[in-house]
């Protein structure tokens, strides 16, 4: 029973229900990446502006949002809180969908320069009318990554690419990434890579 019990408790905290993966959260305005990503094909760097260069992504800020919705859909009620917030001058509250523990130390900037995709943690966010967690971010998916980061690679300039397609040749690029991007696939997995 104890071994039921144990398992039991196991895949319970491993499902989707406790982690949070392929459930829309509730946001302030019902921003669609399928739209804005998809249809209209804006990168992912034009809202998250820090991705780049700083530990966080960086959520948008009103006036990036403004930018379009200052000439289109002026008047859509869905978007009354960006107008609220704009005239308020008070940000939107975004909720993060990707998250991780206070504990944990995440630095998008050096997966970025290291390439691994935006889609890789995040999924196919073009075809996400809410924007949901793809991928459960537990310590045992994401050391699966640094344990064995090939799969995961490919050429930096590429990493904001969707869907994606590696060329015949991919083995061998990643391989080559592994030396060239300067990433110890044996260190990657110390405690204090992420718990600093």
């Amino acid at each position: 029973m104890a071994i039921f019990a144990a398992v039991a408790g196991t895949a319970i905290l491993r499902s989707d229900f406790v982690t949070g993966a392929h459930h829309p959260m509730a946001q302030p305005v019902p921003f669609s990446h399928k739209h804005h990503v998809g249809d209209i094909g804006l990168d992912c760097r034009y809202c998250h502006n820090g991705v780049e260069t700083s530990a966080s992504a960086g959520l948008p800020a009103t006036e990036v949002c403004m930018t379009c919705h200052s000439q289109l859909f002026t008047n859509a009620e869905m978007l009354a809180p960006v107008r609220a917030s704009l005239a308020s001058g008070r940000p939107l509250q975004w909720q993060r969908v990707n998250s991780v523990p206070d504990f944990v130390y995440f630095n998008h900037s050096i997966h970025i320069a290291k390439g691994v995709a935006c889609e890789t943690c995040h999924g196919d966010v073009d075809d996400m009318p809410l924007m949901q967690r793809a991928h459960s971010l537990s310590m045992e998916w994401c050391l699966g990554c640094h344990r064995d980061p090939a799969p995961n690679l490919r050429p930096p300039q590429d990493v904001f690419l969707l869907h994606w397609k590696p060329p015949q040749d991919i083995e061998q690029i990643r391989r080559s990434l592994i030396s060239i991007l300067d990433i110890h696939p044996k260190t990657m997995t110390d405690c204090y890579v992420c718990h600093r």
